[in-house]
């Protein structure tokens, strides 16, 4: 034993790739095994302790790859502890844990504790056997992993006719905490367990897509939120996530049945692509009911165009047969980023006279307040001015005063 009373966490996303798992409500419970997944598997590793993962894609694992890739991780040995989440289905409502005939249930227990505090309603933790012979475990998840502590977490019911629908697409981030609170209690970690809930440190291989679709936050809030004006990210840089506190505004369609990617993408003036992306969306697959974002882009016949979400100066610029250097200078812009609601002029009939304005270079130490009060404008006037949709800046970045 190490002196953390563990040799590794295993993290089992259930499902993947041509097994979808349980569907309804919008929920495609192999996708929130991965999200909830690579969350746990961020902060074990944010926290220094040994963990790996049977999945990290959309990709389809059969039963005896997945206990083979559990055992090969820290070999057979039972201070592992292999965490396999899932969704439930059934009608029911409410979080269970199932542990293995080997284990007793304090690890379960104390899983089933956090997520209570976290708002889920509790079910029970408890053991299956199998039907043909009760000397074995029910799941393989339990029966082929060796002497390692295996967990089988079941957040809740994807079909409930209560609360657990809402709570699996609000509050999966902060279920998956619960469960590591519960194991850092279990294994005795002493250290500081508070995670960067609004940050996100960029690794080798990191791509705007693929952060979008781990933290279900779409590409376009992720680049706004970061004042990014390209995809391109830098190893060890610092991504602000804070969608819990920002909420995504912009126009909605809801699935109805028969409907296709292509076929909502066509009716917004949309690519295929661009929908996926807006939504953070991996596979082309829909469910009735499911809600999207969409981005109907448009002109107003004065010569101006209100901002849609998915917006870009470039994609503007080239559906109005103008430059994004001529639109900058129309709106007196000096950067690329743009808001939801903006209106933009697209030619010089809107333009009354000459626009004369100053400008500030922020400098390390600066905020958004102190600099508002140098110019005796309040905050809210100053981002206006300058487009911003959140408190954040950057050494060296231009800003419009009075």
């Amino acid at each position: 034993m190490s002196e953390l009373n563990i040799e590794g966490i295993v993290i089992d996303s259930g499902h993947g790739g041509e097994d979808p798992g349980a569907l309804g409500n919008g929920i495609v419970e192999k996708d929130y095994t991965l999200k909830i997944s690579q969350y746990m598997y961020d902060r074990f590793k944010e926290l220094g302790i040994p963990v790996k993962m049977t999945r990290t894609t959309d990709e389809t694992v059969n039963p005896s790859e997945r206990t083979k890739r559990v055992l090969d991780s820290f070999g057979n040995k039972d201070d592992v502890i292999v965490i396999s989440n899932h969704l439930n289905a059934g009608g029911g409502d409410g979080a269970e844990v199932i542990y293995a005939l080997r284990n007793n249930p304090t690890l379960s227990n104390l899983v089933l504790t956090e997520l209570g505090k976290q708002g889920q309603n509790i079910r029970k933790a408890y053991q299956r056997r199998l039907t043909s012979n009760p000397s074995k475990d029910y799941y393989f998840m339990h029966r082929n992993t060796g002497d390692t502590e295996s967990i089988i977490v079941e957040y809740g019911f994807l079909d409930s006719k209560k609360d657990d629908v809402s709570q699996i697409k609000n509050n999966w981030k902060n279920y998956a905490e619960a469960v590591v609170q519960a194991v850092l209690q279990y294994i005795g970690y002493t250290g500081g367990t508070t995670p960067k809930e609004d940050v996100y440190i960029v690794k080798k291989g990191d791509t705007l897509y693929g952060i979008s679709k781990r933290f279900g936050i779409p590409i376009l809030e992720i680049k706004q939120i970061n004042h990014l004006v390209t995809d391109t990210l830098s190893i060890g840089q610092e991504l602000y996530l804070t969608t819990n506190s920002t909420p995504i505004e912009g126009d909605t369609y809801t699935v109805k049945a028969g409907d296709t990617l292509y076929g909502i993408a066509s009716k917004y003036n949309m690519t295929v692509d661009d929908l996926k992306a807006l939504n953070g969306l991996s596979s082309n697959l829909l469910s009735i009911g499911q809600v999207l974002l969409v981005s109907d882009k448009n002109s107003t016949p004065t010569g101006e165009y209100i901002v849609k979400k998915g917006d870009t100066l470039y994609s503007i610029a080239e559906q109005l047969g103008t430059t994004v250097d001529e639109l900058k200078r129309l709106n007196n812009l000096t950067s690329n980023i743009l808001s939801i609601g903006q209106v933009l002029l697209t030619n010089s009939s809107g333009i009354t006279g000459e626009v004369v304005e100053n400008t500030y270079t922020v400098k390390a130490g600066d905020t958004l307040y102190s600099i508002a009060k140098k110019y005796g404008i309040s905050v809210d006037t100053l981002k206006q001015m300058n487009s911003l949709t959140n408190n954040l800046l950057s050494i060296g970045q231009v800003l419009i005063v009075p």
